[in-house]
């Protein structure tokens, strides 16, 4: 059958969901114990708990996730889980609205999000500035609200044999609530120590009887938080001088503290559904979700005596608010029922992400003093669409064991746009030879417009085998196809054996691939720039140009191909008879020909970038490019204890701890660029890499139940990381501990009252060196810090089930 015929064909089949209600039936919220933890993720042929599977999963139930009081699902999945790295940036353009989040210390699109079993669409945005995985999109997690979730489960190990593309790191799975009846309202309130940051948050679920033949689960969030602001004060020179040569007065009234160094100000809200039906022969389901949020966060300050400002319109300056609108919308639908002796799944999922970039407080200069001072600089959207249907069953082997079997196929479009903005936003007027564009964020002009999509198709199998007792084993295999860059295939083998009914060694070693994603491909946005040179200004046509453009095809970049996996993980697993687990994984991913975002190349670096520059009308270009190889080598360690103290309650501990460590083993640049390694991927982007994030992390926390009160009590450990600027200068930031304290009473059937903090002691961490603080502005780094710089955070929260 010809591509196409087979691409319209499976367009028109379903997918599988492979948890959501495949354990259905609760009626209402319960926190689930770790012997009944069910694990979905990482098998599609069996349901085991945490310890028993071939390779590492984390189950982190909803109740675990509000046990610190975090309102984001993001931040709070960051502290239940070492190997998940969430930190806080500021000052980073649209990264400030969706953060970059990452596994084992890899690239944010070497993690794999699901929910229900499901692949989640990622966002629309690119991480273009100083923050971890610089040039990637992820899934934004805080787009799913916590009061939706019933359990998370990550598996720490890759899986693109099983789940397909991105899964190099591992597979985060979101398991909505499915309960059939009551519900929870809730209201928190907080604040930093310092008096900012204040947030409201209101979150409920309902759950449905539907004519004693299915569910329906609503879960709601509504989340205000005020912006907090670390920022130094600024020392600089405001005002031009007087005509005498002397200060302008205004300088001793001016409000130093001028820029915005901290947490955004949003809203967001959110609403998800969970759903499922019984029919006479299968059963129908469904879920998905919308949310949408508003931030506000702060560029670089403009001075009143700065180009870039007009004292008519601001005379005393002005802080460029970027104010983008995030909208995050999916649905999925399948159908679950036997076929033959086969059991079938099918079903269709659809998502997108729009990102609209908003910016006010600004102007652009070349407009002159009849500028606006707001602007809507552009849209970026992307979708995804996705069919699957598999099919499964048990047949006699060996040792008169079960052979398990599934096989499946999938069809997956995806599509990016790039929607330019007003004209007011990326227009030069010419005023005076000021600067052209809305300051803080220039718009996207209509050269940098695009609309384009992809598409691939894809089939596996998956085999699992419990061959005795003691040894059970399992592979899987796939297949896929893709428009754009051809085809891939990857395996995975993993292997369990129990020695004793305590402790058992397990290993797993597969490939595994990550294509590159169409925000990647397609992504493009130039403007026009004024750059100082030898003391004058110029306009230089300044961006990041994709990989079809004429600036690629000049330095024959070529066409991004898929990133390409080896990886082995080797553990063990204990399993005491007094409540006591032990588990111990380490593991080595290697990683041919990574994606980068390149640095700027100008015409003085070679001839050939001269040529190229001066061919297709730019002073100055970056793109994407396959270039690096890595190695990344780690360990975790998980150990829990469950105690019964009598009339002292109930106690359960928990230790964990993670190391990873990223070495780069080459860069490969094209050959018409040879020697220019140091300038496509310099020292900065080489210590973003493998240092930035830290390379040993780890927590330790307690709950007690005793009566009415529960009790909560964690520490987390944060190692040191590396940051280094564009000036070759290497900061070492040392490791913190956080500790975080609540208390829980219940004070009726239904009502629960909390309160507590997160950080408690209010750490914070090291400040940057005076070289790197922009005149004292910039104390802690705004770009890598793993546990931010609020300091501690105080709240209260009322939650009422029925």
């Amino acid at each position: 059958m010809k591509r196409t015929s087979l691409s319209l064909a499976l367009a028109s089949v379903f997918a599988v969901p492979m948890t959501g209600f495949a354990q259905s039936g609760s009626t209402g919220e319960s926190e689930v114990s770790t012997a009944d933890r069910i694990q979905v993720i990482g098998s599609r042929l069996s349901l085991r708990t945490a310890t028993e599977s071939s390779a590492p999963v984390d189950i982190i139930t909803g109740e675990e996730l509000l046990a610190a009081g975090f309102t984001e699902t993001g931040r709070a999945l960051q502290y239940a889980i070492p190997s998940y790295n969430f930190p806080t940036s500021s000052i980073t353009d649209g990264s400030d609205a969706v953060r970059p989040a990452s596994l084992r210390g890899l690239s944010p699109d070497h993690t794999l999000v699901l929910i229900n079993g499901k692949r989640r669409h990622t966002s629309a945005l690119v991480h273009l500035n100083g923050t971890t995985g610089r040039g990637s999109s992820n899934a934004d997690l805080n787009a799913i609200p916590i009061s939706a979730i019933k359990r998370i489960e990550v598996l720490r190990d890759g899986a693109a044999a099983q789940y397909g593309s991105d899964a190099i790191a591992g597979v985060i799975n979101i398991v909505l609530r499915d309960q059939t009846e009551g519900g929870h309202f809730g209201v928190s309130y907080g604040q930093t120590y310092q008096g900012d940051g204040e947030q409201i948050k209101l979150q409920g679920s309902l759950g449905i009887n539907l004519f004693d033949q299915g569910g329906l689960t609503l879960s709601f969030e509504y989340q205000d938080r005020n912006r907090t602001n670390r920022a130094g004060l600024d020392p600089r020179q405001q005002y031009p001088l007087l005509e005498d040569g002397s200060l302008d007065p205004r300088e001793e009234e001016f409000n130093r503290r001028s820029h915005h160094v901290g947490d955004a100000e949003y809203t967001n809200s959110s609403l998800f559904f969970n759903t499922f039906y019984q029919l006479e022969h299968g059963e129908l389901y469904g879920f998905g979700g919308w949310s949408a949020r508003t931030t506000e966060s702060g560029a670089f300050y403009r001075r009143a005596l700065d180009e870039r400002n007009l004292i008519e319109v601001y005379p005393d300056g002005f802080l460029p608010i970027l104010q983008p609108d995030v909208n995050d919308a999916s649905v999925a639908a399948g159908y679950r029922f036997d076929l033959g002796d086969w059991h079938a799944d099918a079903s269709v999922v659809y998502g997108e992400s729009e990102f609209i970039y908003n910016v006010k407080n600004t102007l652009n200069a070349s407009l002159g003093p009849d500028s606006p001072t707001e602007f809507n600089a552009g849209t970026l959207v992307a979708d995804e669409f996705t069919a699957n249907f598999e099919i499964s069953r048990s047949y006699p082997f060996a040792n008169y064991s079960e052979l398990s079997v599934a096989l499946g196929t999938s069809y997956r479009r995806n599509s990016y746009k790039i929607i330019a903005g007003e004209e007011e936003s990326y227009l030069d007027g010419g005023f005076e030879d000021r600067p052209a564009g809305s300051q803080g964020f220039t718009g996207f002009s209509p050269d940098s417009e695009i609309r384009q999509s992809r598409d691939n198709i894809g089939v596996f199998a998956e085999v699992e085998n419990q061959l005795t007792d003691q040894f059970r084993w399992g592979a899987a295999l796939r297949f896929e196809d893709y428009s754009d860059f051809g085809s891939h295939t990857s395996w995975k083998l993993s292997g369990r054996y129990d020695v004793t009914d305590q402790l058992a060694f397990r290993a797993t070693t597969n490939t595994g691939f990550r294509a590159p994603s169409v925000q990647q491909l397609y992504f493009t946005n130039i403007s026009t720039l004024f750059v100082n040179r030898d003391g004058e200004l110029v306009p230089e046509q300044s961006g990041t140009f994709n990989n079809v453009s004429a600036v690629a095809r000049e330095l024959e970049i070529g066409n991004l191909q898929p990133e390409e996996s080896r990886s082995l993980s080797v553990g063990a697993v204990w399993n005491g008879d007094n409540g006591l687990s032990v588990s111990v994984d380490a593991f080595q991913i290697q990683i041919d020909d990574r994606i980068i975002l390149s640095s700027s190349l100008i015409p003085s670096d070679s001839e050939a970038v001269a040529s190229a520059l001066a061919a297709a009308g730019a002073d100055n270009a970056r793109f994407f490019v396959n270039a690096v190889d890595t190695t990344t080598r780690g360990i975790d360690v998980v150990v829990a204890q469950q105690y019964d103290l009598g009339a002292w309650g109930r106690l359960r501990a928990q230790a964990a701890y993670g190391y990873n460590e990223t070495e780069i083993d080459r860069i490969t640049v094209p050959e018409i660029l040879g020697g220019l390694e140091s300038r496509l991927f310099d020292n900065v982007e080489r210590t973003r890499m493998t240092e930035s994030v830290p390379r040993h992390t780890g927590s330790l926390s307690f709950n007690h139940q005793l009566n009415a009160w529960t009790t909560h009590l964690g520490f987390t450990y944060f190692g040191d990381y590396t940051l280094e600027n564009n000036q070759g200068l290497r900061t070492t930031f040392s490791g913190k501990w956080i500790t975080d304290l609540s208390f829980q009473y219940q004070v009726s059937e239904r009502l629960t009252a909390k309160f507590g903090a997160q950080n408690l002691f209010d750490v914070y961490p090291d400040k940057q060196r005076p070289e790197n603080q922009f005149n004292g502005i910039f104390l802690y780094p705004n770009t890598n810090a793993p546990f931010g710089f609020n300091g501690g955070y105080y709240y209260a929260e009322l939650r009422y089930r029925f």
